[in-house]
């Protein structure tokens, strides 16, 4: 054999002088053949380095036991802890996952799911991108009935498999814990999703905490992020701080933008939590790293992500393939650490 080749089942027929259905035969371990010749085929591929070729396999049949992936970035804690539990579930039903990224372009995700689709993947498990403006892209999936599910960043306009958090009463919760401990001019920090609901809710939540509580709304404490990268949240806190009467309070909707915070505000010399108390969102490893350490909303990633799997693999078992609306809803909690600890 040529070195680097790759070896086939044509390969294997000829060294045995078998015929290639008897080979493919032996490898599915079928009742038509001896157990002498499973044996005997068994040797010949561990002695040449016989691989099988589960994509062209799965292309035959249609059936790829893959799940396809795609996510606005992998470099996220979140988004990789949901990549580990849909992988740790879909391995043990001997499912492998097929990861793409959108970078948060919607063009990306549309290139990303026409990918998916040519890939015959047996089920797709979304989070949209930031820039996603309809998801008229999702539809191929839809009508060839491969099950879809939306994870964390959900559309408002398909009812399909949605895996989420209740993001109100998480953005509810937290901006009240930041008026438990003595706030009353709370800032918010929020992204500009285009279609999704995520950041909307988060925010709903926040304005409605203060009507409850009687405090005002005062849109020059609430910012949208153009994107949510740390000099996003420096300039944002810049702006905040330079107010002639700046807030006591800052709720952000995600941990990278509340450390930006927590750092400029240091920088100005001022006092976390004294003067500025600031509540992130998800939970990301370094929100107990960074001094002081940052209080935050928990979110269940690995669990959304095992939750996701589960219901493309429950979805492929049932006897008709019809489009399922069902919502899932994960539990959240405030974690209080120093950034709020006024009282």
């Amino acid at each position: 054999m040529e070195e680097n080749k790759d070896i086939t089942i044509y390969d294997i027929a000829k060294k045995l002088n078998l015929a290639t259905s008897t080979i493919s035969r032996a490898l599915k371990d079928h009742h038509s053949i001896s157990a002498k010749t499973i044996k005997k085929v068994k040797e010949a591929c561990a002695e040449l380095g016989y691989r099988p070729n589960s994509l062209a396999a799965g292309l035959r049949s249609n059936k790829t036991q893959t799940i396809g992936v795609l996510v606005p970035t992998i470099d996220q804690p979140f988004l990789s802890s949901l990549i580990s539990g849909i992988e740790t579930t879909a391995k043990k039903s001997g499912y492998n996952i097929l990861i793409t990224q959108s970078g948060d372009s919607y063009q990306e995700e549309i290139n990303m799911t026409q990918a998916l689709y040519a890939s015959r993947v047996s089920g797709i498990i979304c989070s949209l991108g930031m820039g996603t403006r309809d998801t008229s892209h999702f539809q191929p999936f839809i009508d060839a009935k491969i099950p879809l599910v939306f994870v964390d960043r959900v559309p408002h306009d398909i009812d399909t498999y949605r895996v989420i958090i209740d993001n109100y009463a998480a953005g509810y919760k937290a901006t009240k814990h930041l008026i438990d401990q003595g706030c009353s001019r709370i800032a918010h920090f929020y992204a500009g999703m285009e279609f999704g609901t995520l950041f909307s809710e988060r925010k709903r939540g926040y304005l409605d905490a203060l009507r409850a509580h009687n405090l005002p709304i005062e849109e020059d404490l609430i910012i949208k992020l153009e994107s949510l990268v740390f000099t996003e949240g420096i300039k944002a806190t810049n702006k905040l701080l330079d107010l002639k009467n700046p807030p006591d309070g800052i709720f952000s909707s995600v941990d990278i933008i509340a450390i930006s915070a927590i750092q400029c505000a240091k920088k100005r010399g001022v006092k976390i939590p004294e003067e500025l108390a600031i509540i992130g969102f998800n939970d990301d490893p370094i929100s107990a790293i960074i001094d002081p350490g940052l209080s935050t909303i928990s979110h269940p990633a690995f669990k959304m992500g095992q939750i996701s799997a589960e219901k493309i693999l429950n979805h492929l078992l049932l006897p008709k393939k019809e489009n399922i609306k069902e919502i899932t809803y994960l539990n959240t909690e405030v974690i209080i650490r120093e950034s709020t600890k006024k009282s």
